[in-house]
């Protein structure tokens, strides 16, 4: 993954804000959708959380300890 560590704060930078957007998003769907469309909508969003904290932060993270939260790993 991204090495430079100017680069790689970005990119997480980056990642948390799409997560957030992600979870705004769920709260949005939440309160003026049906709950079966909130349902399949929190799905959705689930794997895309899950591949962008999976394959994105934590490799990330690897190549670059000290952007990781104190309290990532629990």
């Amino acid at each position: 993954m991204i090495t430079n560590a100017e680069t790689a704060k970005q990119v997480r930078d980056v990642m948390l804000e799409v997560n957030h957007k992600l979870e705004e998003s769920l709260k949005a769907v939440e309160v003026s959708c049906s709950s079966e469309e909130f349902a399949q909508y929190k799905k959705a969003i689930g794997k895309v959380v899950a591949r962008l904290l999976f394959d994105v932060l934590e490799p990330l993270y690897e190549k670059n300890p000290t952007l990781k939260p104190p309290n990532w790993d629990q």
